[in-house]
């Protein structure tokens, strides 16, 4: 008996008749696993490699803004796009850093050449830290760090003593 009832409702499943509701289907759609990531690989090149690199164009930055520095007379066309702030200091620090802050207020990105002396409360100049900051966006600010090994441990004030735009 319990055999009848399953073919009587599977053959009231499968009607036939579509004349008046249409046909109704579900689709279902499959799509293709993903591609595997690629796994991780270890970079040839390490911290010490990117460290390196980023202080070879710290170097040539800075040798280019000392270069263009030794021609100016006065305090350069910059001077006025520059600021700089000294940063606060334990004694015990080896560094005395001055934040720099660049902005170009011309058309096109532009290399800014800049002296920063560090100076005590008399006005001696302790150290000269020169730095160079390429490609400066147009109707942007750009910050720089300019560091001194020789002011360290010293009340020091720092101040821009040329800025020229190339």
């Amino acid at each position: 008996m319990l055999a009848a009832v399953i073919v009587a409702g599977a053959a009231a499943c499968d009607s036939s008749d579509t004349s008046s509701q249409g046909t109704a289907r579900s689709t279902r759609t499959v799509s293709a696993e993903p591609a595997a990531s690629p796994k991780a690989t270890r970079s040839p090149r390490t911290q010490q490699d990117f460290a390196a690199s980023v202080s070879a164009e710290a170097e040539r930055s800075r040798q280019q803004a000392a270069k263009m520095l030794k021609g100016v007379e006065g305090k350069g066309d910059a001077v006025k796009d520059v600021s700089v702030n000294g940063l606060p200091v334990k004694a015990s620090e080896e560094v005395r850093s001055a934040l720099v802050r660049v902005t170009n207020r011309t058309g096109k990105a532009a290399f800014y050449a800049v002296r920063v002396e560090f100076v005590d409360s008399d006005g001696k100049v302790l150290d000269t830290v020169v730095l160079g900051l390429a490609d400066v966006p147009p109707g942007r600010t750009v910050s720089r760090h300019a560091d001194s090994r020789k002011a360290a441990g010293v009340k020091t004030f720092p101040r821009i003593a040329q800025a020229e735009r190339g």
